[in-house]
């Protein structure tokens, strides 16, 4: 009995060796990036934003919302049944041609989730593109909808400028930034996430890291850093990098570039100092109840939108991958729903369709509705 009891236990330290290893193994792969070190490190430890070991938010903002613990939260995710969190069709959408596009053309064309393309005053914008089809580091793990992953690096004409909020695996996918390295002049990202880039082989001189309240100009573009309510990481390590919202000023337009944020005083803060903004761009998904801190419900979009002093809102982060508890359509539907006075323009385009950013009578069809 001892010998088979002492069998076990050598088998059980094996295992869990090996599972050690393992996990120890997969997190050097490249796709986790690199944390920041030297200087990157030694300009991110006199941000007023790191507080001794870590970024912080400008309020008190808990991962999870009180009173629910990590324990239950995976119970649930795992184990809870969740209705319709994925569609059982594909999604429509309109491929417009980026490589074919006129000059003079001012659009917008959203490839889902986070990710979209801009053309203004004859300049491009790319923010957090994620072509990949997956939003997790696990093989097969967080797969795009079907219908929603239609366009790939091939599809991008040379970018200007690129904008990477912040490091998560839906904003910054590896395969899509190692795919689109050559066509980038430009990229702005929060501090500390120029490592990965850097480390990926990015050009450190085509890179501006940038603390909030930052600001970076040229003769064409106006760039504000400005705060967000989240957090950062892309292994077992959180917050060594800097989330963050941007704004975007052209010679004929003012853009609100959100990022994920929970909603707080930031966007008033934000609204006051830079509105009013043509556009907004906001995240609208992912939410839960056990997270509201980190991610907005719909009407709290609303809200944010309306203290930014936004003429139009985008409501993004949706309609690509599942990774709240909701309905994948349930975002657009609170958020329509809640704007039924239509005090608020929304922007609400199909991936790939054409948005005219100068015509503020174009209409977008409710093209999720009657879809499983």
């Amino acid at each position: 009995m001892k010998r088979t009891l002492k069998m076990m236990l050598i088998g059980f330290l094996v295992f869990a060796t090996l599972l050690i290893i393992g996990i120890v193994y997969f997190l050097q792969r490249p796709e986790f990036g690199k944390l920041p070190s030297g200087p990157s490190l030694a300009r991110i430890e006199k941000s007023q934003n790191f507080k001794e070991t870590a970024f912080d938010n400008l309020n008190y903002t808990p991962g999870l919302t009180e009173g629910v613990s990590y324990l239950s939260v995976m119970w649930e995710f795992l184990i809870s049944k969740r209705e319709r969190m994925k569609p059982t069709q594909a999604l429509p959408s309109r491929k417009t041609n980026l490589l074919e596009l006129g000059p003079d053309e001012e659009v917008l064309v959203w490839f889902g989730h986070s990710s979209y393309f801009m053309q203004m005053d004859g300049n491009t914008f790319l923010v957090d593109p994620v072509f990949s089809g997956s939003a997790s580091p696990l093989p097969g793990g967080t797969q795009a909808f079907i219908g929603s992953d239609i366009y790939g690096p091939e599809d991008l004409p040379m970018i200007d400028y690129l904008f990477i909020t912040h490091d998560h695996w839906d904003h910054l996918d590896y395969r899509t930034i190692l795919a689109i390295k050559p066509k980038v002049k430009r990229i702005f990202c929060g501090l500390g996430t120029e490592s990965h880039l850097e480390y990926w082989g990015y050009n450190p001189e085509i890179i501006v890291s940038m603390d909030w309240d930052d600001q970076w100009s040229d003769a064409e573009v106006q760039i504000h850093s400005t705060p967000a309510r989240h957090f950062s990481g892309r292994g077992l390590k959180r917050n060594k990098t800097l989330w963050t919202s941007f704004v975007l000023q052209t010679s004929g337009k003012k853009i609100f570039i959100g990022g994920d944020s929970g909603y707080d005083t930031h966007f008033a803060t934000i609204g006051e100092m830079h509105g009013p903004f043509d556009l907004a761009i906001l995240e609208n998904g992912q939410y839960d109840e056990n997270w509201k801190y980190i991610h907005m419900m719909p009407e709290e979009v609303l809200i944010a939108a309306k203290e930014l002093k936004a003429k139009a809102l985008f409501p993004v982060h949706s309609s690509k991958f599942a990774l709240g508890n909701h309905p994948w359509d349930e975002p657009l539907k609170r958020i329509s729903a809640s704007n039924e006075q239509n005090e608020q323009r929304l922007i609400t385009p199909m991936i790939g369709e054409k948005v005219m950013i100068n015509d503020t009578l174009q209409v977008f069809e409710k093209w999720w509705v009657g879809i499983d």
